[in-house]
């Protein structure tokens, strides 16, 4: 199927590793010309280096912070010359940290508000102006399982990712008559370094070793595997892709069947 993503123009915030670069790989794989950023520039450049060997596309690698404001005006800067314009924005950042209420101090509260929802914010406004004055394109966010169920231990991802999907489902129609899908995209349990480094913070929470803590979960899985970032990246390509045109306002799940309610 072609999704019709060649020559298309893509950003992915965040994509050095995990979703963010499965995601940027695939978009480049279905042709895409794609910048993807990293707090850490030579991870960026890896990154890049990678999918460009393996699929041929034209990636571009830079440095930014999403949680910083002045660092996504300079990477949307860089990134609109570099592609000449923007028809695709996958916004993605690193999970805020784990914790309960009583573990959580205000400070911290502040930085994963930045992180995960204010990132969000500054980003769709930064891309208003280059997405419109292509004739319209695709916003799709990356968020968590924890949109619809609240996750053990994870209370900063569990109030701010489910105002991340009601900011998009906003947005999906105040943007529609520009020709902009806004959606929302969700992994359960994909084997990334986040969800390694959460497994290791349940693991010492809980007494249990990571082996255990990755075993409960899979036990809950209904395909009975955790997912593979490939797998993910289809799915964000998809639903960036015209082929999905008729789609927006949407909240997916890319989790195995893991979610059960309705």
């Amino acid at each position: 199927m072609d999704l019709g993503l060649t020559g298309k123009r893509a950003l992915v915030l965040a994509a050095s590793s995990g979703l963010g670069r499965a995601s940027a790989l695939e978009l480049a794989r279905e042709g895409a010309h794609v910048a993807l950023c990293s707090r850490e520039l030579a991870r960026a450049q890896e990154a890049a280096d990678a999918i460009a060997a393996e699929t041929g596309a034209t990636v571009h690698a830079f440095e930014a912070d999403v949680a910083d404001a002045a660092s996504l005006e300079a990477v949307f800067a860089a990134a609109m010359q570099a592609l000449g314009g923007l028809d695709v924005l996958v916004n993605n950042a690193g999970g805020p940290p784990p914790g309960n209420f009583q573990d959580l101090d205000e400070s911290t509260w502040d930085r994963a508000y930045t992180l995960t929802l204010q990132s969000v914010v500054r980003s769709v406004r930064l891309a208003l102006p280059h997405l419109k004055q292509a004739g319209g394109g695709s916003i799709l966010t990356l968020a968590s399982s924890s949109v619809l169920q609240p996750i053990p231990n994870l209370l900063l991802s569990n109030v701010f990712r489910p105002a991340v999907r009601a900011l998009s489902k906003h947005l999906a129609e105040e943007l529609a008559p520009d020709g902009i899908r806004v959606n929302v995209l969700s992994p359960g349990r994909v084997l990334t370094p986040r969800i390694e480094q959460l497994d290791a913070a349940n693991a010492e929470k809980s007494g249990r070793t990571v082996l255990q803590v990755r075993d409960a979960t899979v036990a809950q899985i209904p395909l009975g595997r955790l997912g593979e970032p490939a797998e993910f990246g289809r799915v964000a390509a998809f639903l960036s892709s015209p082929a999905a045109s008729y789609v927006t306002g949407e909240h997916l799940l890319v989790d195995g069947g893991l979610i059960r309610g309705l």
